[in-house]
Parts: structure tokens; C-alpha cells; sequence
């Protein structure tokens, strides 16, 4: 069994790692981290009877990984020593993300602590980074937002069938992804029967997104991407538009993602047909609930052949594929597991 430790098990990035690692046939939690000691149901109520102890850090033990749901700034001091026990890291945070030490630095308002281990880390996209991911001591799970347009713009810039500076994502996340804290944007008598636009532009994931695309293109690639809080829970949205290099109709387009993706169990490319005499067309786009609580991304688009644009739809839970659950993912990965060891589910319906 491997021997897990959780930290920062309260928020809900850990709470949702710690739900589903319970169940894991191939890992044990050993300890999982809080501010105060106190029983998970207290903070976790879907954990009731459970019988996990939250504890402080400074009682944690020796394990074989570590899942780190920390606050921007601390796994990056903490990773050293832990490497040093034969430990390895996921961090759930954003410390790892960027290689470019001087730009995270510019984007997170912070000198990086641990930049020998920045070049060492590798970016939790399993789709994209699955051979390298075996072997590293430290995983750098991508944030939400970058999961989803990274995933669906992947194939269009591997392909060179769009233009690789006129990308366009706008992301809808569920309230989720602001975290644990109360704020005012997301507290429910302001975002219900509302969408909160914010960090408009220069939103940090943006720098992801055009690192590891940039990386699948071969060149540089811009994206211009938004974000909104919308009325729901979990979940993302990624709407993504590119412009096409040359005329391609949705299922020659579908076709490509189909072939781009061909031996992933966890991104799903939805193709169901459209309805010829449906005046409101919406049966072939993915919805956000029905991968929610679930390590699957969905992936629909669209094409207008008058305007020469592929709007591309990628659908995943921001604590699941887009988090917690990607990081299992990836944990299995790192020690030989079947990839869908403890997240072979599907989701509920009605969520």
C-alpha cells in the first residue's frame, strides 16, 4: 500500500483528495493536515463516520507521497526536506507550475524559494507529460482553468490547424475555486442569478496555458483568455475559439480530437450528433454536471464555416480533473498503478 499524507486537508482540493483516496484500493491516508485538530466531519460533513483526525504538521510522519493543498508559497519550502525523506510531492498548488522562475516571480509576487526543484517538476497533464511523470520526485498539478483549455485546444495546435496567436478561452468556474474563505464575489446572495467577471486579463493560469501549449505548438502560442464565477458549485467551462488555418468541418475536426486523444480513458470527446430540426441545438456540447465529482474531461465543438472559427467546449470537475482527482491520477502514475486505480467512477445524474 502506498502510505499517503495529505496537507491542508480542510480546503476543499484536500477535503476532495482525501474523499477519494479513502476508497483507493492501493493507497492508505496515513495523516492529513489542519490548522486545528479536530474530526474531518467537522470541516467535511460528507465524511462523517470516516474516522479521519485532522492534525497539526508538525505531528505528521514518514510517507511515500504527499498531496499538498497549501497556500501559494509553502510547498516550495517544504518540498526539500520532504525529498530528502523519499517522499514525493503533488502539489495541488501553483509553486511548481511555471518553469520560468523569473515570470512565476512576476506572476505570484514572490521570490521562488526551491528553483532547483522547479526545473525538476514535472506539469500534471498525464495526456501530455505521461513518460516524464513516471520518474520525477515532484508533480506540478495544473490549475483548473489551464486543465480545461489545454486539454481542448491541444489538438488544434499539434495539428498546426489554427492560428497559434489568436486564441481566445473564456473560462466559467463554479464557486468552488475560490476556495474555503468567504468572499463577497462568491458569497451566495451576490452570485446567485449572477456571473462575477474578475482578472480579466492577466489571469495567472493564462501563463500556464501558453507554456504547455506552446510546447505541444512548437513555438510560441498567445492566449487571451477571461474568467467568470458562475452560480454553481463545481465545475469548468473552457470556451475556447480558434481560427482555422484552412476550411474543416466539425467532423473532419472531431476526427482529429478522436485520433489526439484514441488511448485516453479520462477525456472524452463528445460527438453526438446534432438534431437537423432542433431550433435550440444544444444535445452535442458537453455539460459541466455531468463530470462533476468524477477525473473525466469532455470535449464537444463546434464550427463556422462562414467565419473560418472552431469553437472548442472542455468540461471538467475544478476539484476533479481540473484538481485533486487529477493528482491520484498522477499518484498512480508516479508508482506503477493502473491509471484509473480508485477513479474509475462516472458521475450522478441529476448532480
Amino acid at each position: 500500500m502506498i502510505r499517503v499524507g495529505i496537507l491542508g486537508a480542510s480546503g476543499y482540493m484536500g477535503g476532495e483528495a482525501l474523499r477519494v483516496l479513502l476508497r483507493h484500493p492501493e493507497a492508505k491516508v496515513e495523516w492529513a493536515t489542519s490548522r486545528t485538530e479536530q474530526k474531518a466531519e467537522m470541516i467535511h460533513r460528507n465524511l462523517y463516520g470516516a474516522g479521519i483526525e485532522f492534525i497539526k504538521q508538525e505531528k505528521t510522519t514518514p510517507v511515500d507521497v504527499v498531496f499538498a493543498a497549501l497556500p501559494g508559497g509553502h510547498i516550495m519550502k517544504e518540498a526539500p526536506a520532504l525529498l530528502e525523506k523519499g517522499t514525493r510531492v503533488i502539489d495541488l498548488g501553483s509553486d511548481f507550475r511555471l518553469k520560468n522562475v523569473e515570470k512565476w516571480g512576476e506572476v505570484y509576487g514572490k521570490e521562488h524559494a526551491s528553483p532547483s526543484l522547479v526545473a525538476e517538476a514535472v506539469y500534471g497533464i498525464p495526456e501530455l507529460h505521461r513518460q516524464t511523470m513516471r520518474d520525477t520526485r515532484v508533480v506540478a498539478n495544473p490549475g483548473c482553468f489551464s486543465s480545461a483549455a489545454i486539454l481542448g485546444l491541444a489538438p488544434l495546435l499539434k495539428n498546426r490547424m489554427v492560428d497559434h496567436h489568436k486564441l481566445v478561452v473564456d473560462g466559467l468556474s463554479g464557486t468552488a475555486g475560490a476556495g474555503a474563505e468567504t468572499d463577497t464575489s462568491v458569497h451566495h446572495p451576490e452570485i446567485g442569478n449572477n456571473i462575477v467577471s474578475y482578472n480579466v486579463v492577466g489571469h495567472r493560469h493564462t501563463h500556464e496555458m501558453e507554456q504547455e501549449l506552446g510546447y505541444v505548438a512548437g513555438e510560441s502560442v498567445s492566449i487571451h483568455f477571461t474568467s467568470h464565477y458562475v452560480p454553481i458549485t463545481r465545475g469548468i467551462l473552457a470556451v475556447c475559439h480558434g481560427f482555422l488555418n484552412s476550411p474543416a468541418s466539425r467532423e473532419e475536426l472531431l476526427d482529429v480530437f478522436r485520433d489526439f486523444y484514441r488511448d485516453e480513458y479520462f477525456v472524452r470527446i463528445y460527438d453526438l450528433p446534432k438534431d437537423p430540426d432542433a431550433a435550440w441545438q444544444h444535445r452535442p456540447y458537453p455539460w459541466v454536471n455531468a463530470v462533476s465529482g468524477t477525473n473525466f474531461c469532455h470535449i464537444g465543438l463546434d464550427v463556422d464555416e462562414e467565419r473560418g472559427r472552431v469553437v472548442v467546449f472542455s468540461v471538467l470537475d475544478s476539484v476533479g480533473k481540473g484538481g485533486a482527482l487529477a493528482g491520484i491520477q498522477n499518484m498512480n502514475l508516479l508508482f506503477g498503478l493502473e491509471e484509473k486505480s480508485g477513479l474509475d467512477f462516472f458521475g450522478l445524474h441529476p448532480y
